[in-house]
C-alpha cells in the first residue's frame, strides 16, 4: 500500500529548545527500518503485480486488500496501545459519521492515489518508476498555486525544472515504455499532490491528530473501494484466472504488503523523532537512488543511455527540491 506519501499522516514531533540527543545506534536504527519498509512496499507490490511466480495483475483487488490489512493492525494496535505504552501514540478505533462525511474527499482522493501508484507499479519497470511519479513535484507546486495561492520561490521552481526535464528524457529513453504506465504514473503523481494537499485541510476536522485521520481515512477508502472493486470484474476473473488463490504463500505476500505499507508511518515517525528534518530529506532521497539500483539487479531492466541520464535529472532534481525546501523551513 502504499505510496512514499503516506508520511502525511504522521504525528508531528515536538519541538525542542536545542537538537536532541540520541545514541548513533538508535538514530541508525531508526533510518535503517524506514528503509527497509519503504524499500519493501514498492519491490513487493511488484513482486505481486507482475512477477514469475505469483503473478497478480489486479491492482484494485491488491489495493483493497492492504487497505483492510492496515486498518486491522490499526484497530488492533489501537486497543494494545490501552494497555502498552509502546502503541499509546496510536488512539483506539472510533467512527463518527459527521466526521466521516467531512473526510470522505481526502479518502477519494487517496483511493485513486494508492490504485494509480499500484497500476504504475504494474506496468512500468521499477527502474521506471521514480521518473514516472516525479511530477509531484511540479503538480504540488501548480496546485498549491491554484488552490491555495500560495507561490513557489524561484528555486523550488528550478528544481521543479530538472525533475520535468529528467521525466521527459527518461521517458523517451525507456526500453520498455508503456503509455498507460506513463499516463498512470501521472495521474498517481497529481493526486500525490492534491492528497497533501486536503490532508492539510481535513486534520483541522480530527484537532490535528494524523493517526485519527489514518482511521477515518482507511476505513472510508475500504467502503469505497469495495463496490469498484466488485463492479470492475476483477473478482471474476481472480475466480477464473488464478490457480495459486488457495495458495498460503500468495496470502501471506499479500499480507506481508500491507503489513509494510503500514508499518511506514511508524518508520517515518520514528526517523522523523531521532534524527534532523535534513537527515530525514537526505534519507528519502538517498533511498530512491538505491531503489533505482537495487531494480537494475534484482530485474535485470535494460536501461538506455538516454533512460539513465532521465533517472538522474529526476532524483537529482527531486533532491535540489527537498533541499530548498528543507533551507525555506529553516529561515522561517
Amino acid at each position: 500500500m502504499s505510496t512514499d506519501k503516506d508520511d502525511k499522516f504522521l504525528p508531528s514531533p515536538a519541538v525542542q529548545r536545542g537538537p536532541p540527543q540520541h545514541p548513533l545506534s538508535l538514530i541508525i536504527s531508526a533510518i535503517a527500518f524506514y528503509w527497509v519498509a519503504s524499500l519493501s512496499v514498492v519491490f513487493l507490490n511488484k513482486t505481486i503485480l507482475s512477477g514469475s511466480e505469483f503473478k497478480f495483475p489486479y491492482p484494485l483487488f491488491v489495493t483493497l486488500y492492504q487497505l483492510i490489512v492496515a486498518l486491522v493492525l490499526l484497530v488492533v494496535c489501537g486497543q494494545l496501545g490501552k494497555r502498552n505504552r509502546s502503541f499509546s501514540m496510536i488512539p483506539p478505533f472510533e467512527f463518527d459519521l459527521e466526521i466521516a462525511r467531512k473526510i470522505a474527499p481526502l479518502s477519494i482522493v487517496y483511493v485513486l492515489m494508492l490504485t494509480l501508484n499500484n497500476l504504475c507499479l504494474q506496468l512500468v519497470e521499477v527502474t521506471f518508476y521514480q521518473v514516472a511519479r516525479s511530477l509531484s513535484i511540479f503538480f504540488n507546486i501548480l496546485l498549491t498555486y491554484t488552490m491555495l495561492r500560495q507561490k513557489t520561490s524561484p528555486a523550488a521552481m528550478l528544481a521543479c525544472a530538472v525533475v520535468v526535464l529528467g521525466f521527459f528524457v527518461g521517458s523517451y529513453g525507456e526500453s520498455n515504455f508503456s503509455w498507460a504506465g506513463l499516463w498512470a504514473g501521472v495521474g498517481s503523481s497529481v493526486f500525490v499532490a492534491l492528497y497533501g494537499i486536503y490532508v492539510k485541510k481535513t486534520l483541522a476536522v480530527i484537532d490535528n491528530n494524523q493517526w485519527r485521520l489514518l482511521h477515518y481515512n482507511t476505513a472510508i477508502s475500504i467502503v469505497l473501494l469495495t463496490p469498484i472493486v466488485l463492479f470492475s470484474g476483477e473478482v471474476g476473473e481472480i475466480n477464473r484466472e488464478v490457480y495459486f488463490l488457495w495458495d498460503l504463500g500468495f496470502w501471506f505476500l499479500m499480507t506481508l504488503t500491507g503489513v509494510a505499507g503500514f508499518l511506514i508511518n511508524t518508520a517515518m515517525f520514528l526517523q522523523i523523532k531521532y534524527t534532523t528534518a535534513l537527515t530525514n530529506t537526505i534519507s528519502g532521497t538517498a533511498k530512491s537512488c538505491v531503489q533505482t539500483l537495487l531494480a537494475m539487479v534484482f530485474y535485470q531492466n535494460p536501461i538506455t543511455a538516454m533512460n539513465g541520464f532521465g533517472i538522474f535529472l529526476s532524483l537529482l532534481g527531486s533532491g535540489m527540491y527537498s533541499w530548498v525546501r528543507y533551507a525555506e523551513m529553516q529561515r522561517r
